[in-house]
């Protein structure tokens, strides 16, 4: 059965950081990118950032030197490191892999999505 399990959400204060984990089973981990998506209330799905199966990176402009994306493949997991967390980075965050060596044009090209995990930045 393929699974991706986001954890690490939660309540942060403005200028916080969070790390956010995707752990994978059920299929090669290896061969997929994974991205990172939110969506906050009333707004659409917004992807913020990918890494490779060949560890190539992305990132919206938004969070570009705020947010890290890394992969571990011995543990199947990809994390976000948030960092300078603002307002307007709440959301609930969604993991997605995508089988193959590059980087996704759009969320429909992704294969597996995760559950989510709340993120909520607030004083």
């Amino acid at each position: 059965e393929v699974q991706l399990v986001e954890s690490g959400g939660g309540l942060v204060q403005p200028g916080g950081s969070l790390r956010l984990s995707c752990a994978a089973s059920g299929f090669t981990f290896d061969d997929y990118a994974i991205g990172w998506f939110r969506q906050a209330p009333g707004k659409g799905r917004e992807g913020i950032s990918c890494i490779s199966s060949r560890d190539g990176s992305t990132y919206i402009d938004s969070v570009k030197g705020r947010f890290t994306i890394t992969r571990d493949n011995a543990k199947n997991t990809v994390y976000l490191q948030m960092n300078s967390l603002k307002p307007g980075d709440t959301a609930v965050y969604y993991c997605a892999a995508h089988y193959g060596p590059g980087i996704p044009n759009g969320g429909n090209e992704y294969d597996y999505w995760g559950q989510g995990t709340q993120v909520t930045v607030s004083s």
